[in-house]
């Protein structure tokens, strides 16, 4: 595998044992990462509040609960059919212009789902757009941050992504509500005549949302990195993203690091829509109280992330994968929580260690992933499987709510995986390192 530079090569070995480097809460930030935050934060908004307005609009148009799951997996899609081409796009342009065409992608897809396409397929197209802004926007990160800096920019990226998700789960809930679809605006809109009928408005706030982070990635400085392949045949693309796969799994950090955060995502996201119904099931909560709920995560992951953007170096990222069975065990315990307000404290603790195991784990992937590959190619190669793991435990996640299986055993079942995975995990790295 070999790619043709335009800048200074990226090392092809580092060593395995990371040196110990200065706690990551003292490392500075590079120049232009506020803007990055923004575009990044405006832009995860937008993709969460979708989310749960493509649900109201399922339940709408008479579609059964089941579908709802599918709705990520349309979004998801992309991010594993596309992601042996989307590495080497995010690499070959200035990674802020690519974010900010990606955004007029998702709001394309906006404009269809408004215009009457299924929900799902809708969400594909956003999904072509959020496939490429990835590896971009993670890519851009590894690329501006010195090493001794990249725990805390991750910290930093990960608060944005669920301050996002929580404020977006808030945001979704208010689009659906009585009181907006009943407001002056949501009347106008639905004056349209669009198939969205009175959800055309939320959509089109949504539009403005994406049009907002467009222009701030526009502005973000270049860090003037470019990687292009020799070749740019579909056959040859496919081969070096193949053996750039092969490459990371091999490597000892590295495999470590993206066993535990493909796994962590695809639970993650099956616990975003288990979330949803759990609450509904159990606690007897609407789409849009139940909404909320999804916040309470998003805080405790913003105070996980943070904890340990602030008190873990790249050498102990390790440690994270203790917080990943803790996330694991504590699965079962929501289930059978039957109070809002305790329901609610619970998943915020569920959240901050969640927020503890990824972060360090991410940091650690990029850093192995750029030395071994390159920016874009690296996340292109974390976001395949991590997303592939979306789509499976999805997929499961909707036989088990098309064949009734209570909501409550298929958290339990989902905690035990967890646990039982990282264990297993934690006990292959120390026969490693001995």
């Amino acid at each position: 595998m070999q790619f043709a530079h335009s800048a200074a090569p990226v090392p092809t070995a580092t060593p395995n044992l990371l040196p110990a480097v200065a706690l990551a809460g003292r490392a500075r930030l590079p120049a232009g990462f506020g803007r990055v935050i923004g575009a990044q934060f405006a832009s995860a908004l937008a993709d969460n509040a979708l989310l749960v307005v493509a649900i109201a609009l399922l339940a709408q148009q008479g579609f059964a609960p089941w579908w709802a799951p599918l709705l990520k997996v349309g979004f998801m899609a992309a991010y594993v059919v596309l992601a042996p081409w989307v590495g080497p796009l995010a690499d070959a342009f200035a990674k802020g212009r690519v974010m900010a065409v990606m955004n007029l992608v998702k709001m394309a897809g906006l404009a269809l789902l408004a215009w009457g396409l299924h929900p799902v397929a809708a969400l594909a197209v956003v999904g072509l757009g959020a496939a490429a802004y990835a590896p971009a926007k993670y890519g851009l990160v590894t690329e501006l941050a010195a090493p001794e800096a990249l725990v805390k920019a991750n910290g930093w990226i990960e608060i944005s992504v669920v301050s996002a998700a929580l404020l977006g789960a808030v945001l979704g809930g208010a689009l659906v509500s009585p009181a907006w679809l009943g407001s002056g605006l949501a009347d106008f809109c639905d004056g349209l005549d669009l198939p969205a009928d009175k959800l055309t408005g939320s959509l089109a706030a949504l539009l403005l949302i994406y049009a907002l982070s467009s222009a701030l990635n526009a502005g973000i400085p270049d860090s003037g990195c470019r990687q292009r392949s020799e070749s740019h045949g579909a056959a040859a693309l496919l081969r070096e993203f193949r053996a750039a796969n092969r490459l990371l799994w091999r490597d000892r950090e590295g495999g470590l690091s993206l066993a535990a955060t493909t796994l962590f995502w695809g639970v993650g996201a099956t616990l975003q829509f288990a979330v949803l119904r759990w609450a509904g099931t159990v606690l007897a909560l609407p789409l849009s109280q139940a909404a909320y709920l999804q916040a309470a995560v998003a805080v405790g992951v913003i105070a996980g992330a943070a904890a340990a953007g602030r008190w873990l170096a790249l050498h102990q990222a390790r440690h994270g994968l203790w917080a990943g069975v803790a996330l694991g065990l504590l699965m079962p315990v929501v289930a059978q929580v039957s109070d809002v307000a305790l329901a609610a404290v619970v998943l915020a603790v569920v959240g901050a260690v969640g927020g503890a195991m990824v972060v360090p784990l991410n940091a650690l992937l990029q850093h192995r992933g750029a030395a071994l590959l390159s920016a874009g190619r690296s996340i292109a190669v974390q976001g395949f499987n991590e997303n592939l793991s979306v789509l499976a435990m999805l997929a499961a996640y909707a036989g088990c709510e098309a064949a009734g299986v209570p909501i409550t055993a298929t958290l339990s079942g989902l905690g035990a995986l967890v646990a039982v995975a990282i264990l297993a995990l934690i006990a292959v790295d120390r026969r490693q390192r001995r």
